[in-house]
């Protein structure tokens, strides 16, 4: 991207180094949360869409993409939404519209619940919900010496395409560069110390009770398709959320902003009050 507007940095949030794509140019402001294993990659298409329109700032959580993958950070949802938060004070956002994709669809929300005054509208992309923490056994599997390595294998037991493929419903969309930058943080050794550290103090997502305390408005984007987080999640998270509208696309899986990037960006643009044709 060529933008005179964006840059990429490193900040130090929540005492962890975090890679940002900023684009900073005094227009509305939208925050980009990526899913489970990913990066602000999954918005690649859509950025330069969106910057005609919004400041962005799009940031690798903790343990993924370029950010650090520390060994000392709680890898919880409540502690990714405090470090989202912190982000968008960093950059003194005011009336914040957070996208939120899989798992970054719950810790939009988690946002949303902590600092309801910043958060002004949601889009939830496909968005994990209904997921209960690891059960005890798997808790004190995180423990025992050598465990990262048993995940690294886990991990490694697809390769990148085969991974892709199921979040892809047309899996002739997949390109090397989707392989080059999925495989990057995977030859990282502390990538997988990151991996049991979220699967030791992730918490579950949020009830049917605390999903119904927040008054976001919310826009839930999914793939009819989709293998990952299949659309029933979306359909019980618009029905629990009090101002949610759910809209779906057929033959399209887990990954919707690479295969219906530009319907989900004029679907942003509506949600946001504006013409798709500016």
């Amino acid at each position: 991207m060529n933008s005179k507007n964006y840059a990429k940095t490193n900040i130090y949030l929540g005492n962890v180094k975090v890679y940002c794509e900023v684009i900073l140019n005094g227009k509305p402001p939208l925050v980009l949360i990526h899913g489970f294993v990913s990066s602000t990659y999954t918005f690649n298409q859509l950025i330069p869409m969106l910057e005609k329109h919004f400041s962005i700032i799009a940031l690798d959580l903790p343990g993924f993409g370029k950010s650090e993958k520390s060994t000392s950070f709680v890898y919880t949802y409540e502690n990714y939404a405090k470090l989202v938060a912190e982000c968008i004070d960093y950059f003194n956002l005011e009336d914040v519209c957070i996208i939120g994709h899989s798992m970054g669809g719950q810790i939009a929300l988690y946002t949303a619940r902590i600092i309801p005054e910043k958060v002004k509208r949601l889009v939830l992309l496909n968005s994990s919900g209904y997921l209960k923490s690891a059960n005890r056994l798997m808790i004190y599997c995180t423990y025992l010496p050598l465990f990262n390595l048993a995940i690294k294998r886990r991990v490694r037991n697809k390769t990148v395409r085969e991974s892709l493929q199921n979040v892809f419903f047309n899996h002739t969309l997949i390109t090397d560069d989707h392989i080059r930058e999925y495989e990057s943080p995977l030859k990282e050794e502390n990538f997988y110390k990151s991996l049991v550290r979220l699967l030791r103090h992730r918490e579950g997502d949020l009830s049917t009770d605390q999903l119904r305390e927040i008054k976001t408005p919310a826009l839930l984007i999914w793939g009819e398709e989709d293998r990952v987080v299949p659309i029933g999640i979306g359909k019980r998270l618009a029905a629990d959320l009090p101002n949610a509208q759910l809209i779906t696309y057929e033959k399209t899986g887990h990954l919707v902003t690479e295969e219906r990037t530009e319907d989900v960006y004029e679907q942003i643009l509506i949600f946001n009050g504006m013409e798709i044709n500016t």
